[in-house]
């Protein structure tokens, strides 16, 4: 939303003219479309007032306050502050009650809001204005001095937290020492005086922890909670969580004031959260959980194990449906109307205060890719929205989740307990009990299980290295689960039967007592938790799935193949979908034990006629090869690379081994380490292989033509229909490729000379220098086909080496210096120009050209857009990420289309 600035005399800050959006059950400043300037949560309570639900009134601070917040030396400019204080007046008029005052106060909460959901990642704050006097009035006004006393005690603990910066356990301790001293077992248990006492032993610890009194002016705490929240957005957890998901850090959060309605009043009152549909599934049914007497925090953080909201999905537990059906009855209908108007699964938060309901927030709920595919399935049968709406809605990288394997059902296992099903998935790894070891662990290479009694947003950067997450308490809609789901990681929560102590770093559970580092398997389908590691079974998948990739095949106009180098591989590709190989790496044929000390034998040849030797040696091993290819892709395309590794790696890196080669070759251990130090290259990804290879021996190339064409007479033999694709690797200039193409060409009719057979087959190259991007034109006069080798390409164009920029990436990506790490998503930029570049000068040399990308980009949702619009025919990549690729390009094709009708 563009708008026009003005300057404030005091600050000298650019502000927007209109940053503060009212709204309440008769006006609305704000709508559903507005997410960029009110975040999601600001833009969907303004909507849920426009259509007429009961939404406590408030008002929403614009997304571009935070920016201000930060250029202004993260102060709030006196001019917001008026603004803010005019909004809050509209509150007070409305409502009857006033901000601080000691007889009838007004409290709020204070919220964030970004305008793509981050669940948990940034700050809220809840009851806030509260103080003595405040309290008083607020215990009078409810008739209840319990009530008004537990919202105190709650406001202290937020507030102290995320504004002064407390390690609020500190406080959890006198909580817990005051239940021990009573004889409590529930926070529920404590009496408006126990809580009396508790308060004044919270602000004796804040005063103590933080060197500073708690600040008891409402305005005070207003403008520190509004603070604390910008403040939140640029938080480690939401950065790590931003980066995670590609959000820029630009966006910057709305933030939301609005009137407490409150859940802890009694046993009339009730909190919750909520999904229209169940978000691990997809299944069409009322899926939730709330709790009496509580606060919002209290189902999200998981403090209390929630119960089910309808009977449906209750087992043996109390249903909100029974014990406030007119509650339960009305909060109904409001979710069938949700999800009506805004077409999408809804993931609503509620409040029942003396069993009148009041909706806190809606927003399109985060779900599983397994419950993603079924819903859209199901919705456009539905007719909720059309198949391209269908199509786009579905993360394409999500699809991951359900293509990799899964526990196997009759693998023998010891059961350790169960909890609640939170994210589905199969996970094993070694115990580790926090989010600190679970980062060190994996960065070592270990697969490891986050053991949490609750996780929190603190834990982010632990669960995305964690192969799963454990928690002992909370339910389906905790912070654990939440979070999961929308990582695509499995998670079993609410796990009562586990005991976990920090302190020993042990779990203890039915009889057994588990150290970090032992191990467990987490099936998130079902919640069990089992001893060890347990196999493993290839996924199913459902009829959804397949009739999702019918849908992206309709729609998509690039092929998709995939990067396979076995049969096994191209069988798992088929499975998948692809439609022909984009790429083989014959090196990887070379490794087997059977033919790599014949590989070494060629390497340290002295002659030609040596090399041939070996080379005769190892023709029988990769016609082999080569067939068996050819028989998984039965009448698909198939595109061979010819050897592309310089040849040291191919040799022993260690004396030991040097000594055990040369014994096997039986040569001399110190001719073998002469060759080594001989082929030795300071930069050999910049050296001596790919086409140079075969420019200096070019027997190598002649052998693997040889191979590749006796392999198809066989093939074709057998009644397959084959077109070979060869394709000589990192050629500079069109001279490489016109020789290396004429000796391909020579030794492949040679072969159908010999065996009397006539067949069609092409010879290409891959476009990896920038070199051969920017002379394309004279390339293709001897390339039938150009495949972009997208990890070489920008390597070379950025001067930047995949296997070391690890160190800094990170930093780069976190920074803005890169919208992404340029080896996962392709740079568009700049090694896009040059691949576009590269397409526009083969096509004006060779109209027929065929084009595709073999790079790791093939597989990336946000690169094959790009792939897609340059006018490739197809991208490979590997055969796990082929149904990502099929959805990618149909989204890519729909988007095009509808950008053209616009």
């Amino acid at each position: 939303m563009k708008t026009t600035q003005n300057v404030s005399p005091v600050t000298k800050v650019k502000m927007p003219d209109k940053f503060v959006y009212f709204f309440s059950a008769g006006e609305s400043e704000g709508n559903a479309g507005m997410k960029n300037v009110l975040g999601g949560k600001g833009a969907n309570l303004a909507e849920m007032t426009s259509l007429g639900l009961p939404v406590p009134p408030g008002f929403t601070i614009a997304t571009e306050m935070c920016q201000v917040f930060y250029d202004n030396g993260e102060k709030l400019p006196d001019a917001f502050k008026s603004k803010v204080l005019e909004a809050l007046g509209k509150v007070e008029k409305l409502l009857g009650k006033k901000f601080g005052d000691p007889a009838n106060p007004l409290l709020v909460s204070v919220r964030s809001g970004a305008r793509a959901s981050m669940p948990g990642m940034m700050d809220t704050i809840l009851n806030l204005g509260l103080n003595d006097a405040t309290v008083e009035g607020l215990g009078k006004q409810a008739g209840n001095a319990r009530f008004a006393w537990d919202s105190y005690r709650r406001f202290l603990t937020m507030y102290s937290n995320v504004v002064m910066g407390m390690n609020t356990s500190l406080l959890e301790v006198v909580l817990e020492d005051l239940k021990e001293a009573k004889g409590y077992h529930l926070d529920t248990e404590m009496t408006a005086d126990d809580l009396k006492t508790l308060v004044s032993k919270y602000r004796k610890q804040i005063l103590e922890s933080t060197g500073t009194h708690f600040p008891t002016d409402p305005l005070e705490q207003l403008w520190g909670a509004v603070s604390a929240v910008f403040r939140s957005w640029n938080s480690e957890r939401a950065l790590i969580y931003r980066q995670l998901h590609g959000y820029p850090s630009s966006w910057g959060t709305a933030v939301n004031v609005q009137s407490m309605v409150f859940g802890n009043m009694g046993e009339d009152c009730a909190t919750g959260v909520a999904f229209t549909r169940n978000p691990s599934t997809g299944e069409k049914i009322f899926f939730g959980e709330f709790l009496v007497n509580a606060q919002g925090e209290d189902v999200v953080a998981g403090i209390r194990t929630p119960n089910p909201i309808s009977k449906e999905t209750a087992k043996g537990e109390k249903s909100l449906e029974e014990l406030m059906p007119i509650a339960y009855a009305e909060l109904v209908q409001v979710y069938k109307k949700l999800e009506k108007h805004y077409r999408d699964m809804q993931d609503i938060e509620f409040t029942i205060e003396r069993g009148k309901l009041w909706m806190l927030q809606t927003r399109n709920g985060k779900r599983t890719a397994r419950a993603a595919v079924r819903i859209a399935c199901e919705m456009i049968d539905e007719k909720l929205i059309s198949t391209d709406e269908a199509l786009l809605r579905i993360s394409a990288s999500s699809l991951d989740q359900l293509l990799h394997p899964t526990l196997d059902s009759k693998a023998a296992k010891t059961l350790l307990a169960k909890g609640l099903p939170a994210s589905p998935g199969g996970a094993t790894g070694q115990i580790v009990f926090s989010s600190e070891d679970a980062v060190e662990w994996a960065e070592k290479g270990k697969k490891v299980i986050l053991v949490r009694v609750e996780t929190s947003p603190e834990d982010i950067a632990g669960m995305v290295k964690a192969q799963g997450v454990l928690t002992t308490r909370g339910g389906m809609t905790s912070h654990a689960a939440v979070v999961a789901r929308g990582m695509g990681k499995c998670c079993v929560a609410g796990c009562g039967d586990v005991d976990v102590d920090y302190r020993t770093g042990e779990m203890r559970v039915k009889g057994y007592v588990l150290k970090q580092g032992d191990q467990i398997t987490l099936d998130g389908s079902n919640g069990e938790i089992y001893l060890g590691e347990v196999k493993t079974v290839e996924p199913k998948l459902d009829d959804f799935f397949n009739r999702l990739m019918e849908m992206a095949d309709k729609k998509r106009k690039l092929g998709v193949r995939a990067n396979a180098d076995t049969p096994h591989d191209a069988t798992v590709a088929r499975r998948f979908g692809a439609e022909g190989i984009g790429l083989c790496r014959t090196e990887h044929m070379f490794f087997g034990a059977d033919r790599i000390d014949v590989m070494r034998e060629m390497i340290l040849a002295e002659t030609r006629e040596e090399r041939i030797v070996a080379l005769d040696k190892l023709l029988p091993m990769q016609r082999a090869d080569f067939s068996g290819l050819f028989e998984a892709m039965k009448n698909l395309p198939v595109t061979i690379r010819l050897l592309d590794p310089p040849l040291h790696e191919f040799l022993p890196h260690t004396d030991a081994e040097a000594k055990e080669l040369a014994k096997r070759l039986n040569i001399g251990v110190e001719k073998l380490q002469l060759k080594v130090r001989n082929l030795h290259e300071f930069n050999p990804m910049l050296g001596h292989r790919g086409c140079r290879l075969a420019i200096t021996y070019p027997e190598i190339y002649q052998m693997q033509a040889r191979a590749i064409a006796e392999a198809a007479c066989d093939s074709i033999q057998k009644g397959n229909k084959l077109v070979p694709e060869i394709m000589i690797p990192l050629v500079n200039t069109d001279l490489e490729l016109k020789r290396l193409r004429e000796q391909v060409e020579h030794e492949v009719m040679q072969v159908q000379r010999q065996r009397n057979m006539k067949f069609d087959f092409l010879i290409g190259t891959m476009i990896e220098l920038p070199r051969a991007a920017l002379t394309a034109d004279a390339i293709a006069e001897h390339a039938s086909f150009f495949s972009f080798g997208t990890n070489d390409l920008t390597q070379t164009a950025l001067g930047i080496s995949r296997d070391d920029a690890g160190r800094f990436l990170a930093t780069y990506v976190s920074e803005g210096l890169f919208d992404a790490d340029p080896f996962t998503s392709i740079d568009q930029k700049g090694v896009g120009k040059l691949v576009e570049m590269a397409v526009e000068l083969g096509l004006k040399t060779r109209p027929d050209i065929k084009l595709g990308v073999c790079g790791e980009h093939g597989g990336d949702p946000a690169s094959i857009q790009f792939f897609h619009r340059v006018g490739l025919n197809y991208v490979s990549c590997s055969p796990y990420r082929v149904p990502i690729a099929r959805l990618a390009a149909a989204q890519a094709a729909i988007q095009q289309k509808s950008l053209s009708a616009h």
